[in-house]
């Protein structure tokens, strides 16, 4: 099978790797020249990844039959609506199907509209004036977020972020001002309790959900910090969460499907990978956001464990015949990623990071590269996340080991990571923290 995959980050290198497995003859399409992914394609090329006549001419160059975009922004611009004018089966949604995540008003109003169980109070505003009039007439607090895409940095909430009305309408200004998801504010009611994530395959109709993610944006240990896109996450053996109950899991998995039925009754079918963002409170579940695609990190860690061919799982996500069961081992896994430091505020990039890959294997972990680049012939940093190391064991506690042994074979110049995430203590105080919530009761 002869497959195109689109992006050349974390996410997508994991990808490669899980179609790799699978017998898929890759090409890539990428804007950044990951090591990891030339490693493991047949033929690449080095463009903007937006740039459709680009990728579709080389999608027809390779011959290829089945194609998986990777990041947001290529689906925002309508790549795998181009793609499948050509011929080309796409493991991806459309331009229309991703708006669940291009405008998270369109997927708010989706949930209000089809009355799905989750939904919180919200209201989107193209003017500073109406939004500060909106805000102050609310008896609770907010998150306030860009209305389009921000790359998983765009979201401030009340209490941690902004400490005041002034500090929330600085923000609501410097959204408009600077155009910042260019697409306008909403904002909305603040959640309470752990965020887990939930990630699904989707056939237009069918569903197969992958095992619990736990994500960590704040940029420093203690969950302090800027928001970031991710600095890690990590996943339990039993595919669980240690504070989210298997009955809490369905709840989520419903409210995934009845978005997915949604969608289809409103004539935008969705194939492929979805992202459901929830916030477990005293009522349950509620949703964060949905992303139309996989997380990054959390793609780290589902996918060196599934045990079924990604590339069956891809050309039944693409024809709409997902109707087999999908297995992941039963592992822990944790995913620390090695950043440049001053990531989240401004990372010094352009320096050199090496990846010694077989002491990270035989520390029990694999690394994944990400927003690195050749130049020179030397493999430097970028701006972003530049490597992804995780661990997998039988436990989060030994995955967390794991990963911490393989990090020491990431050397570079400027790098930094936030090694709380998984260890006992960070674990603990979620639980702690989702039973103080319930009331001492699980």
């Amino acid at each position: 099978m002869r497959v195109l995959t689109v992006g050349g980050g974390g996410r997508e290198h994991a990808a490669v790797e899980a179609f790799h497995r699978s017998g898929a003859e890759i090409y890539a399409v990428m804007k950044n020249a990951n090591p990891g992914i030339i490693k493991r394609s047949k033929g690449y090329k080095l463009t903007d990844e937006k740039n459709v006549q680009a990728v579709c001419e080389y999608a027809k160059e390779c011959n290829i039959e089945l194609a998986f975009v990777g990041p947001e922004a290529p689906l925002e611009v309508g790549l795998v609506d181009a793609l499948e004018a050509i011929g080309i089966k796409c493991a991806s949604p459309t331009k229309a199907a991703a708006r669940i995540e291009t405008s998270k008003t369109f997927m708010r109003e989706l949930l209000k509209k089809h009355r799905i169980k989750g939904n919180l109070g919200f209201a989107s505003f193209d003017n500073a004036k109406d939004t500060e009039a909106y805000i102050k007439t609310l008896k609770y607090d907010i998150v306030v977020k860009p209305v389009g895409l921000t790359g998983g940095k765009g979201v401030k909430v009340q209490g941690e972020h902004l400490h005041s009305h002034d500090d929330i309408m600085r923000y609501v200004h410097e959204i408009f001002d600077n155009n910042i998801g260019g697409a306008g504010v909403i904002i909305e009611e603040k959640a309470v309790g752990e965020e887990f994530t939930q990630m699904v395959f989707c056939d237009g109709t069918n569903i197969r959900p992958m095992p619990l993610v736990q994500d960590h944006k704040r940029a420093y240990e203690g969950d302090v910090g800027p928001n970031t896109g991710g600095m890690g996450s990590y996943s339990d053996a039993d595919h669980l969460l240690p504070f989210v109950t298997g009955s809490e899991r369905i709840e989520g998995h419903k409210i995934i499907q009845r978005i997915v039925n949604a969608l289809r009754k409103d004539g935008c079918v969705y194939r492929g990978p979805m992202f459901g963002q929830f916030m477990l409170t005293t009522e349950g579940p509620k949703l964060i956001e949905i992303n139309a695609r996989f997380g990054d990190p959390e793609a780290m860690n589902v996918l060196p464990i599934l045990r079924t061919s990604f590339t069956d799982v891809c050309l039944a996500m693409a024809a709409g015949t997902l109707k087999f069961d999908v297995e992941f081992e039963k592992k822990a896994t944790v995913c620390k990623y090695v950043v440049p430091e001053g990531y989240g505020v401004k990372s010094k990039a352009g320096l050199p990071i090496s990846v010694d890959e077989a002491g990270v294997k035989n520390s029990g972990a694999v690394a994944y590269f990400a927003n690195v680049d050749i130049v020179d012939d030397k493999l430097v940093t970028g701006t972003s996340r530049s490597v992804g190391v995780v661990g997998i064991a039988d436990g989060i506690e030994w995955a967390e080991g794991n990963c911490e042994r393989a990090l020491n074979y990431v050397k570079g110049d400027a790098i930094f990571v936030r090694h709380d995430i998984g260890k006992r203590e960070l674990v603990q105080k979620r639980v702690d923290h989702m039973n103080k919530i319930r009331g001492g009761k699980k």
